[in-house]
C-alpha cells in the first residue's frame, strides 16, 4: 500500500481526488486538508462520502510524511508552499497552474504575475499521461494539466504531431464549461440566478490556458498561433472543446482518421467517436461524467481544408483529479486504470 494525502481536500477536484483515492486498492489515504474546514469531517464538505470515510480534515501544519502528496491549492498558492512541502513525501502532484509552464517568463504574460519558484519549473513533468507517460514514470514532481487545456491538446494533438497543420494560420478553439471548473467558492458568475439559463462569454480572448496549448503543440520549434476562447453554460461538470483548423495539404477524412486513430489507439482513456448518424454521433461532455474517459471527434468541411475538432471530457476527472490519479498510477507501476474504469450513465 501507498500512503498518500491531499492538500486542499474541500474544493470539488480535492474531493473528487478523495472519492478516488479511498476506492483505489493500492493507496492509503493518510490526510485530508482544509485550513477552514480542520476538524470537521470531511463527509460534511463532500456529502456523497458519507459510510464512506470517517477522516476528518486537518491542517497543513500538522502534515504527515506520506509516499505521494496530492496538492489541489489555489493557484498562486501552491508556487509559495511548494519548497516546505517537498519533505512531505517523495512524489508530488500539483492539480494548480502554478508549475504547468516551463518558461517563467510566460507566468506575467498569462497569469499577470512572476514565479517565485522559478527554478524549480524545470522539475515538474507535464502531467497529460497521454503526451508525457514516460517522463512520470520516474518524475517525482509532476504538474497536472488544464481541465480546458487538456481538452483542446488531446483533441489537437494527433494533427500537429504528424505536421499536417497550415501554422500560417491560427486554430480558433472555443471551449464550453460547467460551473464547477470555477471551484467551490460562491460568486456572482456561480449564484443560480445569474448561472442558470445563461451561455455566457467569460474570457474570449487571452485566457490562461493558451500557454498550455501552445507549449504542448509546438513541434520541432513550430508554434502555433492559439485564438482561444471559453463560454460558460448551465451545465455543472463537463467541457466541450471545439477547434477550427486548416491542413497543409487536402487530406480525406480517411486519412485523418488514421491519424488519430495511430495516435490513440492504445490509449486506455481516448476514444475517437465519429459515427454517421444519431445524436451522440459527436462528443458529449455529458456522457462522461464521473469517468476519466476523453472522446474525441471531428469532421472535415468537404469545401476547403479546415477540420472541425471536437473533445469532450469531465472537468473535474479527465481535467483535473482523474488525470492526477492516472499519473499516480503510472508513477508507481500500477495499472493506468486502477480506480478509474467508471464506464458512466445513460441516461443522465
Amino acid at each position: 500500500m501507498v500512503d498518500v494525502s491531499v492538500i486542499g481536500g474541500s474544493g470539488y477536484a480535492g474531493g473528487e481526488l478523495v472519492r478516488l483515492l479511498l476506492s483505489h486498492p493500492e493507496a492509503n489515504l493518510v490526510q485530508v486538508t482544509s485550513e477552514r474546514n480542520a476538524g470537521k469531517f470531511v463527509r460534511t464538505v463532500h456529502p456523497n462520502l458519507r459510510k464512506v470515510t470517517d477522516l476528518k480534515f486537518s491542517s497543513v501544519n500538522d502534515l504527515e510524511p506520506v509516499d505521494v502528496l496530492f496538492v489541489a491549492m489555489p493557484h498562486g498558492v501552491a508556487m509559495g508552499k511548494m519548497k516546505g512541502l517537498r519533505p512531505a513525501a517523495k512524489v508530488i502532484i500539483d492539480l494548480s497552474a502554478d508549475f504547468r509552464l516551463r518558461n517563467a517568463a510566460d507566468y506575467p504574460l498569462w497569469y499577470g504575475h512572476d514565479h517565485s519558484e522559478p527554478d524549480m519549473l524545470r522539475e515538474f513533468v507535464y502531467g497529460i499521461p497521454e503526451l508525457h507517460r514516460e517522463e512520470i514514470r520516474s518524475s517525482d514532481l509532476i504538474s497536472s494539466a488544464g481541465c480546458m487545456a487538456t481538452t483542446t491538446i488531446l483533441g489537437l494533438y494527433p494533427l500537429y504531431r504528424a505536421g499536417v497543420v497550415d501554422l500560417s494560420r491560427p486554430v480558433v478553439t472555443e471551449c464550453k464549461t460547467g460551473s464547477s471548473g470555477s471551484g467551490g467558492s460562491p460568486g456572482l458568475g456561480s449564484h443560480h440566478p445569474e448561472r442558470s439559463g445563461a451561455m455566457r462569454s467569460f474570457k474570449p480572448t487571452g485566457h490562461r490556458h493558451s500557454a498550455e496549448v501552445i507549449q504542448e503543440l509546438t513541434f520541432d520549434g513550430r508554434v502555433p498561433e492559439v485564438a482561444f476562447s471559453a463560454t460558460a453554460i448551465e451545465a455543472v461538470r463537463g467541457i466541450l472543446g471545439t477547434s477550427h483548423l486548416y491542413l497543409n495539404e487536402a487530406l480525406s477524412e480517411k486519412d485523418v482518421w488514421r491519424i488519430y486513430r495511430e495516435a490513440y489507439k492504445d490509449e486506455p482513456f481516448m476514444r475517437i467517436v465519429k459515427e454517421s448518424a444519431g445524436v451522440h454521433r459527436y462528443p458529449e461532455p455529458k456522457l462522461l461524467s464521473g469517468t476519466n474517459w476523453c472522446d474525441v471527434g471531428f469532421e472535415r468541411d468537404p469545401h476547403t481544408n479546415r477540420i472541425v475538432v471536437m473533445a469532450a471530457l469531465d472537468n473535474l476527472m479527465k481535467g483535473a483529479a482523474g488525470q492526477a490519479v492516472q499519473a499516480f498510477n503510472i508513477r508507481m507501476g500500477f495499472a493506468e486504470t486502477t480506480a478509474l474504469d467508471f464506464a458512466g450513465l445513460h441516461p443522465i
